[in-house]
């Protein structure tokens, strides 16, 4: 056990990693894209918005690259796991969240179902690299869906976009992206030699420790914009979010090699992905109809403390 202290160490750092340069990262794209005129509806429904998934996007690469494939799907479906029941929990808990009209009817109806689709490729316990292209060509699908609706709503994206040169935005990106690269190569590798010593599977490493650690810069962002009373987007990041895990951390490891996987993935941790997702979307559209004529739904406190302890009950299970 006294080796342990090496792919310990190499979890920790890719953390720390992985949340500082995928802010780094973020903020430089986000700057050097509006240096050449693009608009910050834009900005912020693509660079900005699915940019707190890049730690999943490149840990998912590296897994694939390591033959740890399942690594990379038990990251996405954690990941979205965690954005519902923990990042929505806690941040439903600190203040209620306003419900979008344009939520319910475009980005959560596809968000609906691109999840069914991911069940019915999962159901088998297998991922061929078909499989993965058809879901990473959906992206670009779903994106134009979101950027098309919320061109109507364009005082609902955040727009805080870091004020800096091309040169400083160019260097950002770049060491942004280098360290996300190596941060995610030293959490991969590490999380895999835990998973080897303690003799679990590498799935369930990606379902708990890499799927929290990665979805940290998601949970960072949503306290600290519900602390500053700038909670309107929460819904709206976390249900992008959770569309590009499937469409892209989940598809790209099955385009690179791919993956026959444990029949409990379907049955345990999808269905449990997909149940708090089909919760999630009755609570809105339940909130939506019964406040109609009040001001407005709200995602509020009670349904806080439903979704995290949901989320609990179903690490008991996984890990009991």
């Amino acid at each position: 056990m006294t080796s342990l202290w090496l792919p310990v160490l190499f979890v920790l750092i890719g953390f720390v990693g992985l949340i500082w340069s995928a802010d780094r990262f973020v903020g430089g794209s986000a700057a050097l894209a509006r240096t050449f005129g693009i608009s910050k509806l834009i900005i912020g429904l693509t660079i900005v918005a699915f940019g707190t998934s890049a730690p999943e996007v490149i840990v998912s690469i590296n897994a694939g690259l390591k033959h740890a494939g399942d690594l990379a799907v038990g990251n996405a479906l954690g990941s979205n796991l965690a954005n519902i029941g923990l990042v929505l929990g806690v941040t439903a808990l600190i203040a209620a969240l306003p419900i979008q009209n344009h939520l319910l009817k475009v980005e959560l109806p596809v968000l609906l179902l691109v999840t069914a689709m991911a069940g019915w490729f999962l159901f088998d316990a297998q991922l061929t690299r078909t499989e993965g292209l058809i879901l990473l060509l959906s992206l670009p699908c779903a994106m134009y869906l979101i950027i098309w609706s919320k061109r109507h709503h364009p005082e609902e994206v955040d727009e805080d976009i870091p004020q800096m040169s091309r040169a400083r935005a160019l260097v950002w990106f770049a060491v942004g992206l280098i360290l996300l690269i190596v941060s995610a190569d030293l959490l991969v590798r590490g999380a895999s030699e835990l998973a080897l010593a303690f003799g679990v599977s590498p799935l369930i490493i990606g379902l708990t420790v890499v799927a929290i650690g990665t979805s940290l810069p998601e949970l960072a962002a949503s306290v600290a914009s519900a602390l500053k009373g700038h909670h309107d987007i929460a819904i709206g990041n976390v249900i992008g979010s959770n569309l590009f895990n499937i469409l892209a951390v989940m598809a790209i490891p099955e385009i690179i090699a791919p993956l026959t996987l444990d029949a409990e993935v379907f049955g345990r941790d999808f269905l449990a992905m997909a149940g708090l997702t089909a919760l999630l979307a009755l609570a809105l559209y339940f909130s939506a109809y019964f406040h109609r004529n009040q001001g407005g739904a709200r995602l509020g406190n009670l349904m806080g403390i439903a979704l995290l302890a949901l989320y609990a009950g179903y690490y008991v299970i996984l890990l009991g």
